[in-house]
């Protein structure tokens, strides 16, 4: 009994064949492997102790439920069907994880203190945006002052002052994220904090909103936007995957390669979708957007890990990664 390449692969994934378990099968050993499990339906097929392809079928769908529900070392203690849940349905799993409701904890994380400055600066009468529909120069100067503090905002102006909402790129993502997750729109040629969003803050402060900013920037918002590099949407996809592993291993800093090894070894074929470009190779594509995207511009901007730079003036940068206090609060694995 031999299974198409490019037939749905038998351990549910949704994926075809030859791109889920075919090098994964080719390689297998051991009695529990999937050749070895086709090989023993067809012999027992042709012995008669199999009489049709109903029984063949159930043999391997027994086998493929217990296959799935086994742990895998590349997923770090996920079994397939986990990690199925984690990729295709990370806020529809509560078996295996829960958000938290609301973000009190959360009020020192960069993402919401963006989005205190901005609704402070919107307050009731709105805030009236630059001929380009932009946030306001000076809004956008002092809002950079606010998060980075006299010295570091000297250090990140050195080569060119803020003069617009794009020179203050995380202000800029904020105010997109904030309008995907319904907080903030456009009325009568003014920026507004919407009903739900005055209604949340009203009741709960403003750590109420920080389950929907992390929804929308999870879901709706483009992470390769915030980079150079070449559309890689696996990474947003499997961003639980990665909260997973900072959660188990991050109460220690750990070098960035550490999560980046991780992710190589998890996800292998990813090398597949990438292409080589003349100054670095696949995986350097994929190690550094794995880090800017992940890392630093998910993780660290919403508070859930500390990226400490360990490289000084040298290049390329270089960093170690631990997760936050926050992480634990706002996400509960049950694995």
């Amino acid at each position: 009994m031999k299974i198409d390449r490019n037939a749905p692969c038998p351990c549910g994934s949704g994926k075809k064949y030859k791109k889920c378990c075919l090098d994964k099968m080719a390689g297998a050993t051991g009695s529990e492997s999937m050749q070895d499990i086709l090989a023993e339906v067809e012999k027992q097929m042709k012995s008669g102790k199999i009489s049709s392809l109903e029984e063949a079928q159930a043999v391997l769908d027994a086998f493929m439920r217990e296959k799935n529900a086994a742990p895998l070392a590349e997923f770090h203690g996920l079994s397939p069907e986990q990690m199925t849940r984690f990729l295709n349905f990370p806020f529809d799993s509560p078996s295996f994880v829960q958000f938290g409701e609301d973000g009190a904890s959360a009020l020192a994380a960069p993402v919401l203190i963006l989005f205190s400055l901005l609704a402070e600066a919107i307050g009731d009468k709105g805030l009236t945006p630059t001929a380009t529909g932009n946030l306001p120069q000076r809004f956008c100067r002092e809002a950079a002052l606010a998060l980075w503090g006299e010295e570091k905002y000297a250090k990140n102006t050195r080569f060119g002052s803020i003069r617009s909402e794009m020179d203050f790129f995380d202000m800029h993502c904020l105010r997109l994220v904030a309008g995907l997750a319904g907080l903030v729109r456009k009325y009568k040629g003014k920026f507004i904090l919407t009903a739900q969003c005055k209604k949340k803050i009203a009741a709960h402060g403003v750590g109420a909103v920080y389950p929907d900013l992390f929804r929308a920037y999870a879901q709706k918002f483009n992470w390769g936007y915030r980079d150079r590099y070449q559309e890689i949407p696996f990474f947003q996809q499997a961003f639980l995957f990665t909260l997973f592993l900072l959660q188990k291993y991050g109460d220690i800093s750990r070098p960035q390669s550490f999560y980046e090894d991780i992710f190589l070894q998890a996800f292998p074929d990813l090398i597949r979708d990438v292409q080589e470009t003349s100054y670095q190779t696949v995986e350097e594509t994929i190690r550094n957007a794995y880090f800017y995207r992940t890392l630093e511009n998910f993780a660290g901007f919403f508070g859930l890990a500390e990226l400490v730079k360990t490289t000084g003036k040298d290049f390329p940068e270089r960093y170690e990664v631990k997760k936050l206090p926050l992480l634990d609060q706002f996400v509960s694995f049950t694995i």
